[in-house]
C-alpha cells in the first residue's frame, strides 16, 4: 500500500507504525520532544542522498544519515522519492 504524490512514495502501513510509534513514545515520555522529531526526520534526511541531490546537500544528508545511525537509519525508508535504487 503505497502512495504517489510526485516523485514521492509513501508506505502507509509502515508510515503510520513509525510515526505513529515516535509520536506514542512522546506522548508517554519515554522520548524527548526534540529526539523524537530528530528521530522523525531520518527519511527525509535520507532522501538528500539520493543521486542528482547538488553536493553540498548530499554531504549534509550523508554527515546527517552517519549521525542518525543508531536511531535505525539503515532501515528500509518509509517515505522515498520514487527514482530511488534499492541498495
Amino acid at each position: 500500500m503505497v502512495l504517489r504524490a510526485g516523485r514521492l512514495e509513501i508506505d502507509v502501513p509502515r508510515s503510520l507504525g513509525y510515526f505513529g510509534g515516535i509520536a506514542a513514545a512522546v506522548a508517554v515520555g519515554l522520548l524527548e520532544p526534540p529526539l523524537g522529531v530528530f528521530i522523525a526526520a531520518v527519511p527525509f534526511v535520507k532522501m538528500l542522498t539520493t543521486p542528482g541531490t547538488p553536493d553540498p546537500l548530499r554531504f549534509l544528508g550523508l554527515v546527517t544519515e552517519g549521525a542518525a545511525q543508531p536511531v535505525g537509519s539503515s532501515g528500509q525508508g518509509t517515505v522515498r522519492l520514487a527514482d530511488e535504487v534499492d541498495e
